[in-house]
């Protein structure tokens, strides 16, 4: 008797099949989102860290110019509350920060724009600022609680007087609420603030080394007439 016997020899392997794009387009996949806290300030301090181009605490926001020209109060006021993003677009956070000033202290624009708003709003004068030259839609300052000097649709300049700050405020006293908003965004408002403004003053030219300060002219005197 003969017996055939078939061996089956090992082929090249067998490709895996191709996921289309569409599948793959179309499974769910996890993803992990850091919530950076940026810019925030800590309280008292003179000094406020500014590292502020973040937006509602959902990643970096877009970068906003420093187009500053003046602190909204005072020379270098004392950050009494800094910007605080929330986790989410509707979390706990603070959407600004808080400048310590006395009531009366003059309000000033930080830099020139076009007011949008000015006006009470549950039951606290607000000042809202579209600055000229940021884009579309356009940087926007709020001031709160002041009393409003200006009326919407003014153009304002540069450190121009919006009003005066209102002793009394919605969560603090003897301070002025600041804000920042791109749309519906909110920003940090301190990251609006030139270095030399949060430094504490413009810039100033200083000895250069090697070349020696000009000599004031002697003043003449005349002797007197005998």
């Amino acid at each position: 008797m003969v017996v055939l016997l078939t061996v089956m020899a090992p082929g090249p392997p067998r490709p895996t099949p191709a996921v289309s794009a569409v599948s793959a387009l179309s499974t769910p996949v996890p993803v992990a989102m850091a919530v950076p806290v940026v810019g925030t300030a800590p309280v008292g301090t003179t000094a406020p860290v500014v590292g502020a181009n973040a937006g509602q605490g959902l990643g970096p926001g877009p970068v906003v110019p420093t187009v500053a020209r003046h602190w909204p109060v005072g020379p270098r006021p004392t950050v009494l509350r800094g910007w605080e993003p929330p986790a989410t677009p509707y979390g706990p956070g603070h959407r600004g920060v808080d400048l310590a000033a006395v009531g009366g202290a003059p309000v000033r624009a930080v830099a020139a724009g076009r007011v949008s708003f000015a006006g009470p709003v549950a039951g606290r004068g607000v000042v809202s600022l579209e600055l000229t030259g940021t884009g579309d839609p356009p940087l926007r300052t709020t001031y709160e609680p002041v009393e409003v000097s200006v009326r919407k649709g003014e153009e304002v300049a540069a450190g121009e007087v919006l009003g005066t700050l209102e002793p009394t405020g919605s969560h603090c006293t003897a301070c002025l609420h600041w804000g920042l908003l791109r749309g519906d965004v909110y920003l940090n408002p301190l990251s609006v603030l030139p270095p030399w403004l949060l430094a504490g003053g413009p810039s100033r030219l200083l000895p250069v080394l090697g070349v020696p300060l000009p000599t004031p002219p002697r003043a003449q005197v005349t002797p007197p007439a005998h």
